[in-house]
């Protein structure tokens, strides 16, 4: 448990005297345990893909669109927070906007607030599925970034494709 909690901080060759600096001492001086982490972590998540499947539901009532495009957003904005648990907030933004995934991250939350947009204040039902599409394609490239060589595997296999 020890290897995977350094894992997920980032910080594969731990030492608790070694560490200073102010982001080091604020990482520190966060007060929940390992477990509470992950049942942080877990709940979160959850929550996040009830919203997500709530959205969901409110397209088969004929709520509309738009509703779910809302609903859809806020899902994966808190599924992805919810690591932010895990390695904690500081890291987790050092993850997100490191050099291999700072164009996923930007085209991520770039199609969160078009997504928002189109369904919460416009109302357009087809401009919120284009984006939801969008969102998805690059939330799909987002996450791929975390595995090694995932995303040059898809490249190679869309274009063998093609």
């Amino acid at each position: 448990m020890d290897k995977l909690r350094r894992t997920l901080s980032g910080n594969e060759n731990y030492d608790e005297d070694s560490s200073t600096g102010i982001f080091s001492n604020l990482d520190s001086s966060v007060t929940l345990s390992w477990s509470t982490r992950i049942k942080a972590f877990a709940i979160c998540f959850v929550i996040g893909i009830l919203l997500s499947l709530l959205g969901s539901l409110a397209l088969f009532l004929n709520k509309g669109l738009a509703l779910f495009a809302v609903f859809y957003t806020v899902g994966n904005i808190v599924s992805i927070a919810s690591s932010c648990f895990l390695m904690g907030p500081l890291n987790q933004l050092k993850k997100m906007f490191a050099s291999t995934r700072i164009i996923a991250t930007i085209m991520v939350i770039v199609m969160f607030f078009l997504t928002i947009l189109a369904g919460a204040v416009y109302k357009k039902a087809g401009l919120s599925l284009l984006f939801i599409i969008m969102q998805s394609l690059a939330m799909t490239w987002y996450s791929l970034s975390y595995i090694p060589y995932a995303r040059d595997a898809v490249k190679k296999t869309v274009t063998s494709c093609i």
